[in-house]
């Protein structure tokens, strides 16, 4: 059981940063006007987190602290959502190219959603 969830884990953690690879990958093709370059911004600062407070998270000193981490990663997925449907909505960009972001930042949320509500014992 062990084995699995250190499994679960290491190909989660490769996961969040294959998504955050591409997510740059994607910013740095984002149309170079004023508002797409701070939708970016935003973007690149919420989505990175994501990965950044998983990873802050795996050392934390408590389960408390621990849990805490998720959250900020929960919140920085959900802002993410947040950044990408204004360029998809703005006309930045097309639909299909931020549809596999979105699908993609639903799943990881909902995994965060759930191991959050794990920790608290509410599950």
């Amino acid at each position: 059981m062990q084995n699995d969830k250190d499994k679960f884990k290491r190909e989660f953690k490769k996961r969040l940063y294959s998504f955050t690879l591409r997510l740059i990958e994607f910013l740095d093709k984002l149309p170079k006007d004023n508002v797409s370059k701070r939708l970016g911004d935003q973007l690149l600062r919420s989505g990175t987190s994501v990965i950044a407070n998983y990873v802050e998270g795996q050392a934390a000193s408590s389960k408390r602290d621990f849990t805490n981490f998720f959250n900020i990663s929960l919140k920085s997925a959900n802002e993410s959502k947040l950044w990408l449907a204004l360029l998809r909505d703005s006309g930045r960009v097309k639909p299909d190219k931020v549809e596999w972001f979105l699908n993609e930042l639903e799943e990881i949320a909902n995994i965060f959603a759930s191991s959050i509500l794990t920790l608290k014992g509410k599950r």
